[in-house]
């Protein structure tokens, strides 16, 4: 065996130097990239300036585990305001500058996609040095570089729409971030699913990465929550001051009064500087390295202060109380606890509602402020509901009539006119008319309905027509045009939200805000039948083929839906007058007193109160 003589042992030596000297140094972590090299952007940040991952420390777990080579997947599903798209953008920079890749951002539409553009990525550029020498500027002349393309050495980045089926198949890439996945369209045109399209763009690549972001919506269609659920689901926890266990933020353990969250182990109180001052970790609940999936809560964000969220939570339920609409409640458990909105209750049954039926003094109980109207065109008929409004959305049924004939003939018309113009009269004999109208206007007779329209509108008649707009989302009065053969006012009905309004206000049980009274004294009408139609429908979750989950409405069989129907369109009605409800009830009352002073005497004055115009 050769001896190493003093001069190999220093050879060696000096190898070593060389190559210490010569090595690639550590490779950056996405989170270590945005420390030192981001920079916030006045316009687009409270706290411009170098960006600093401990001023979240939640975001750095999910930056750094682009960096994990088994992690093909990241899921965030997560409240407002805890700064996910500056963890995007990072995410963006990293792969700009450091580790050069072809990048697909996806926004739900064409305009969002441009504003992201514009408003965000713009500006990151601009003020991050290292990412302003390496992407030029806009050029309307240079198509390297444009708002919706921008190329770079060794990568591009395209920003597209969830509704652009060209830009989701256009080429391919590695780094895909789809950014609020439970806006996105259920199918980009024809094509399927705007993810499964956007995913194809990535399997050329062994070493992709998907990166999917959202806050939820509705429980059993949220995509987001579909994709969460087969993670790793990591929620962020905080570790105790006290007893030094960890755990989430919960909203069921905070204090309003002192605004504190309890300590699910301790039970101490403990205030909300103490616990964002404490070190915090994720922990999964399944093991799942390849799809790692993380949730937060606004309750874990340094940008907003528990009473804050507090005092949102309390207008929201407010909103409930006065509308007898869940929206704003629904908003605010999607958008600051980053949790799905699920309906609570059982659907209501026609037997329940039937049995409730109450006596009726007059025509018009104690109460209501204000009348509308929703209209049903049949083959055969018309059909009509006049329903009273008082203060919070509580309603009352009044009338549910049947006009029967020719809708060809002008004979029809006349008597529905005539209907709509009657005058409904309290106890005391003060009466109100029907302040507003909306009458469907599909079926076999819709020119005969726009003609009518034409009518009440040049005798300055509030009605309108409808044309019903199935799907999730879509707001109740939807949009208004006057695009058809008599240029009359038709509004698009988001009717899949108005049922869902409808379906919550008869599943209140305690008289008050949003309860729905209906007459004892018109059994004729307020029927069996009519009840059975009223709750003819129910939303269930439908499977496409190709995976995809929607809430539809469907029929239940051997039942007319025209109560339902009709309901919806005088619940539209009364969205659209948006009533004064003091002001009509100082009216009223004024009225009643008038009434009052009168009784004794042989002539009566008119008590009509409000053709809707208090608004």
């Amino acid at each position: 065996m050769m001896k190493m003589t003093n001069i190999d042992y220093k050879t060696i030596l000096l190898f070593k130097e060389i190559a210490k000297i010569c090595a690639p140094p550590p490779k950056l972590k996405v989170s270590e990239w945005a420390d030192k090299y981001r920079r916030l952007s006045a316009e687009a940040s409270a706290e411009p300036g170098r960006f600093n991952t401990d001023r979240a420390p939640y975001q750095r777990e999910i930056m750094d585990a682009l960096n994990d080579g088994y992690c093909e997947e990241i899921i965030i599903m997560s409240s407002a305001q805890i700064g996910k798209t500056e963890l995007l953008l990072n995410i963006i920079g990293y792969y700009i500058d450091y580790e050069p890749s072809p990048i697909m951002v996806v926004q739900p539409n064409i305009d969002m996609a441009q504003t992201f553009s514009k408003d965000r990525l713009a500006p990151m550029i601009r003020d991050t040095e290292v990412l302003r020498t390496k992407v030029g500027e806009v050029r309307s002349r240079n198509s390297e570089n444009t708002i919706l393309h921008k190329k770079f050495p060794g990568g591009h980045i395209t920003i597209v729409g969830a509704n652009s089926t060209a830009g989701l198949a256009s080429r391919p890439i590695r780094i895909l971030l789809c950014d609020e996945v439970d806006r996105y369209p259920m199918s980009a045109g024809s094509e399927g699913s705007p993810i499964e399209l956007a995913e194809k763009r990535t399997s050329t690549f062994w070493n992709r990465k998907k990166i999917k972001v959202s806050t939820p919506t509705i429980k059993g269609i949220s995509k987001i929550e579909s994709e969460y659920m087969n993670s790793s689901m990591e929620e962020w926890n905080v570790i105790c001051p006290n007893c030094k266990k960890p755990q989430p933020y919960e909203w069921k353990r905070i204090d309003f009064e002192t605004i504190t969250m309890k300590c699910k182990y301790c039970m101490e109180n403990i205030e909300e500087v103490d616990w964002k001052s404490s070190k915090g970790i994720y922990i999964a609940e399944n093991d799942n390295r390849k799809i790692r999936g993380f949730h937060l809560n606004e309750l874990a964000s340094p940008w907003r202060k528990w009473e804050e969220i507090i005092d949102d939570f309390k207008k929201a339920k407010k909103c409930v109380k006065e509308s007898g609409n869940n929206e704003a409640l629904k908003v605010w458990v999607n958008t600051a606890l980053g949790e799905t909105w699920e309906e609570k209750g059982e659907q209501a049954d026609d037997k329940s509602l039937m049995s409730r039926r109450e006596y009726y003094k007059a025509e018009l109980p104690k109460g209501v402020l204000v009348l509308t109207a929703g209209a049903d065109v049949q083959n055969d008929r018309i059909e009509i509901e006049v329903i009273g409004w008082g203060k919070n959305y509580e309603s009352w049924g009044i009338a549910y009539e049947k006009i029967y004939g020719d809708l060809s003939k002008e004979e029809i018309w006349e008597k529905f006119e005539e209907f709509l113009d009657r005058e409904f009269h309290f106890e005391n004999g003060v009466g109100l008319n029907i302040a507003n109208t909306f009458i469907d206007t599909g079926g076999s007779y819709t020119s005969q309905v726009y003609k009518f329209l034409k009518k009440m509108e040049r005798k300055g008649k509030r009605i309108s027509g409808i044309k019903g707009m199935g799907g999730s989302g879509i707001s109740l009065l939807h949009k208004m045009s006057r695009n058809n053969s008599e240029k009359v006012r038709i509004y698009i009905l988001g009717v899949d939200t108005g049922k869902e309004l409808v379906m919550s206000r008869l599943k209140i049980n305690e008289v008050g805000s949003g309860y729905c009274h209906f007459p004892s004294n018109s059994e004729k009408n307020y029927n069996e039948e009519y009840f059975k139609g009223l709750v003819s429908e129910k939303r269930v979750v439908r499977i496409k083929k190709n995976g995809e989950r929607e809430f539809v409405w469907i029929k239940k069989s051997n039942v007319r839906n025209e109560p339902l129907d009709i309901r919806n369109y005088a619940t539209a009605a009364v969205e659209e007058l948006r009533p004064a409800f003091n002001i009509l009830e100082e009216k009223i009352n004024e009225g009643i007193n008038y009434m009052k002073v009168n009784k004794h005497t042989k002539e009566k004055r008119n008590g009509v109160i409000n053709r809707g115009i208090i608004v």
